[in-house]
């Protein structure tokens, strides 16, 4: 059996590198979003009113669970925490 590196875990369960790349947003948002809640020491609730988001959104934010989640969505919310959203783009290697 061969070992394969990957650089992210989206690259690893997604051959089309299209479908990884649009993954990747998104998840990178979540996981911003969830540790400014953490680093602001937000309930659920609290967090969800400030994302006017139900506290049901919040939990699926805390799991991870991607699905539920556009990325117009997520910016949004990350920009009602005072977070700054920017996106870099460069060749790939």
């Amino acid at each position: 059996m061969k070992l394969e590196a990957f650089k992210n875990v989206w690259d690893a369960i997604e051959d089309d590198p299209v479908v990884a790349e649009n993954l990747k947003l998104p998840s990178m948002l979540m996981i911003e979003l969830e540790r400014h809640i953490e680093r602001e020491k937000w309930t659920q609730a609290h967090a969800a009113k400030l994302l006017g988001v139900t506290q049901p959104r919040i939990s699926n934010l805390m799991r991870g669970k991607i699905n539920p989640f556009s990325l117009d969505l997520l910016v949004k919310m990350a920009v009602s925490t005072g977070l700054r959203v920017s996106i870099k783009v460069k060749k790939a290697a």
